[in-house]
């Protein structure tokens, strides 16, 4: 086995239907505790744009920052998220009673040596779902998970081009596009055909219950 194979040795499912949700913007808070980090480190996020290169300015002289720097400031900002992210609205009670209903797994776009730090982070929180950690496209990672049961299968994410991912693996799955921060979700561009747009937690939870409780 290749030494960077993904092992989800540690995800047992039932036969219960299967939730696979993204972390950052969705279950927790991202966006707005990265602006309080930058803020406190001389930089600011400045919303015009979906994305975080440009985005990102010094406090100084207001110049851009390039990616370089961005990732190293995402890297230090990971290192101490426990410091600054907490759960998005809602999402809590709403995943909770969603697991009496179905299988929920964490997939986070996240180097694998942040999981620990996460999982800590989740746990504190009352979020003891099992947690996957990967920079790998979703699609294939959910494929893997669902393992063509015939059963539903939901995927929540706030960015695009994973949906599209999971999409191509997993066609029979629900795309639900989640974000919590309100003033980038209006700069989002328009969703790909088959992604549906959950205004929030509440509403989430409607788009899944109805898919999982659909008649074949």
């Amino acid at each position: 086995m290749p030494d960077n194979a993904l092992l989800l040795d540690h995800i047992s499912l039932g036969t219960r239907p299967l939730i696979v949700c993204d972390i950052d913007e969705v279950v927790l808070e991202f966006i707005t505790p990265l602006q309080a980090f930058l803020r406190a480190n001389g930089y600011d996020f400045i919303a015009r744009a979906y994305k975080l290169k440009g985005n990102i300015i010094s406090v100084t002289d207001g110049a851009e920052i390039e990616q370089a720097q961005i990732s190293e400031l995402l890297e230090a900002f990971f290192l101490s998220q426990h410091d600054w992210q907490t759960p998005a609205e809602h999402a809590v009670e709403t995943l909770h009673a969603l697991a009496a209903e179905a299988d929920i797994v964490f997939l986070t776009a996240m180097a694998p040596r942040h999981q620990a730090i996460r999982r800590a982070l989740l746990d504190s929180f009352d979020l003891p779902f099992p947690l996957i950690a990967t920079e790998d496209a979703k699609g294939p990672v959910v494929d893997r998970l669902h393992n063509s049961r015939a059963l539903p299968v939901a995927f929540l994410d706030d960015i695009e081009r994973n949906h599209l991912s999971v999409q191509t693996h997993v066609p029979d799955c629900l795309l639900v596009s989640l974000m919590a921060n309100q003033e980038l979700r209006a700069l989002a561009p328009a969703l790909s055909d088959g992604i549906q747009m959950a205004t929030g937690w509440t509403h989430a939870a409607e788009l899944l219950r109805a898919h999982m409780t659909a008649k074949p």
